[in-house]
């Protein structure tokens, strides 16, 4: 009786723990949803900002680093750049276009190489400007996007002309396997440079950071983050309903006395 409890109760606490490590928003459709060790479809096929027609296979040879954004993004996008930008500029050791390079994809179809030449430019002249060659913007078709997306677990909604999306960098092998999510929209220089160099030697491995984020709500206003109290009191209650069951689990029977 007491084994068929234990088993229903842990079944419950690992629902609410998926549930509480899922990046993910109330309709369950926009989030992240990691595919460690999965190897990306790499014959899909893109633009660059040149207009110029590539595919994964032949873009991926080296450690990368995977962004989403959309170009006419009024919140998360042009924030997630700017810290993509500014971990580049504080990782010297790991140089942009010979050591690793970043790509950065558009999930809108309706951008264009022309949006994408840009957008490089304004990053690029900021943040790696004599390595332009490392940073690469693509563009691509609806159902490319939808197939890039879905296999990395990067999922988006369309809202009129604009998208509800997460905010994360995802870092892939020169084989083109995923190897680490970094979650946010700045990123840690040791984290960034071990994802680089775990990339590198094909190495899947997960992070706290995604934990840390379950607290924190974007502010489009103030472009940051802010505590979320919903949030966190769900943690929160996700953890005591933990801390019950193993305080349960292991406290010592009491004998009968006679």
């Amino acid at each position: 009786m007491k084994s068929n409890f234990l088993s229903i109760a842990a079944v419950c606490l690992l629902l609410s723990l998926q549930t509480a490590f899922s990046q993910v928003d109330q309709s369950g459709e926009v989030g992240v949803y990691e595919h460690l060790g999965t190897t990306l479809p790499l014959d899909l096929k893109f633009a660059t900002d040149k207009a110029d027609s590539v595919t994964l296979r032949q873009l991926i040879t080296k450690p990368t680093i995977l962004s989403f954004v959309y170009f006419d993004c009024p919140g998360l996008c042009s924030p997630l750049l700017e810290g993509v930008g500014d971990v580049i500029r504080k990782t010297p050791t790991e140089v942009l276009g010979k050591d690793y390079q970043v790509i950065t994809i558009s999930f809108n179809y309706r951008d264009t190489p022309q949006k994408a030449k840009d957008k490089k430019n304004k990053f690029v002249e900021r943040y790696s400007k004599n390595h332009a060659d490392g940073w690469i913007f693509l563009t691509t078709d609806s159902s490319t996007i939808f197939k890039i997306t879905n296999a990395t677990g990067f999922k988006v909604k369309a809202v009129g002309l604009d998208f509800v999306h997460p905010s994360a960098i995802i870092a892939v092998s020169p084989t083109g396997k995923i190897t680490r999510y970094l979650y946010g929209i700045t990123f840690l220089t040791s984290d960034f440079k071990l994802a680089i160099i775990e990339a590198g030697k094909e190495q899947a491995r997960p992070t706290i950071q995604k934990l840390l984020l379950m607290c924190y709500t974007y502010d489009p206003e103030n472009k940051r983050f802010a505590l979320d109290v919903t949030k966190i009191a769900g943690t929160m209650i996700v953890f005591f309903i933990a801390v019950f069951f193993i305080v349960y689990i292991l406290r010592p029977k009491k004998k009968n006395q006679n």
